[in-house]
């Protein structure tokens, strides 16, 4: 079993490491991950050719092989893929993220982008991710908050999901995102298989533009943040603000026309015909 480990925290993440090193007991773990910070990236490889992106092999202890590259997870989801890095890959795992990756953030998530350029790649992507305090579930990056981060038990279930997939894993290429508590696994409420949730646990409320000083015709925004939601447990948010562990089968994009679009078609149809 050949696994390869990335995130979009970059290659210096605690999160990324506890991740990889739990994994090491699966089989052949390598590490991939951004050079720098890519939250947000989703499954995007970026401009290559105007970054022209390069490998550096770092040393990752308790793990055999680990590279920094210079993109986005997905870019390093599909050199892998592509063989820059030796064998073909089984599985990609993706985190432990700083924050939960639950409702409309799974769309812009660069720890979910990875899993699915793995899919879309034809192998298995598992995103990890992690809420944390202060938050309502969701949050990213400042160190006091990161120094809370219980990786150990998002590595903990990560472990007992990966042993339980390779044992029979799907019959076609899936993303599985897994949202854990910042708990310990035994204060965990249980788990849930749950829905992606449409409203977010805490939304971007208003982005405020403001001059910025001594620029003429250049601004600042400010994103100003609304109150933490409570949420229906049934959903990804909902269930890890209860406590529990929130198990999503990610699908993949469908062709629905939504009700009323009929007057698109009958547009494109004046014009084109047929």
């Amino acid at each position: 079993m050949r696994i390869l480990v990335t995130n979009d925290d970059g290659i210096d993440s605690v999160g990324l490491h506890v991740l990889a090193r739990a994994m090491t007991r699966h089989g052949h773990v390598t590490v991939a991950a951004p050079d720098s910070e890519y939250s947000g990236a989703s499954a995007a490889f970026g401009a290559l050719h105007v970054m022209q992106p390069e490998m550096h092999r770092v040393d990752l202890d308790g793990v055999d092989e680990a590279w920094s590259i210079t993109g986005p997870p997905g870019l390093c989801v599909m050199f892998a893929r592509l063989g820059a890095l030796g064998d073909p890959f089984d599985l990609v795992i993706a985190g432990i993220n700083p924050g939960s990756n639950v409702g409309r953030s799974v769309y812009h998530s660069g720890t979910v982008g990875a899993a699915v350029t793995a899919r879309n790649g034809g192998i298995h992507g598992i995103a990890v991710s992690q809420a944390v305090e202060h938050w309502g579930v969701e949050g990213q990056g400042w160190e006091d908050v990161l120094a809370m981060q219980k990786w150990h038990s998002a590595a903990e279930v990560a472990d007992a999901a990966v042993a339980g997939f390779i044992a029979d894993p799907p019959t076609e290429p899936s993303v599985l995102n897994l949202n854990v508590p910042n708990l310990e696994v035994a204060e965990m409420a249980g788990w849930r298989m749950t829905e992606v949730g449409v409203i977010p646990p805490r939304t971007m409320s208003r982005a405020v533009r403001t001059p910025k000083p001594g620029h003429d015709g250049s601004y600042r925004v400010k994103m100003e943040w609304g109150d933490p939601v409570d949420l229906p447990v049934e959903t990804d948010a909902g269930a890890v603000m209860h406590g529990y562990v929130s198990v999503t089968w990610i699908s993949r994009y469908e062709a629905v026309e939504p009700e009323g679009a009929g007057s698109t078609v009958k547009a494109i149809d004046a014009l084109l015909g047929g």
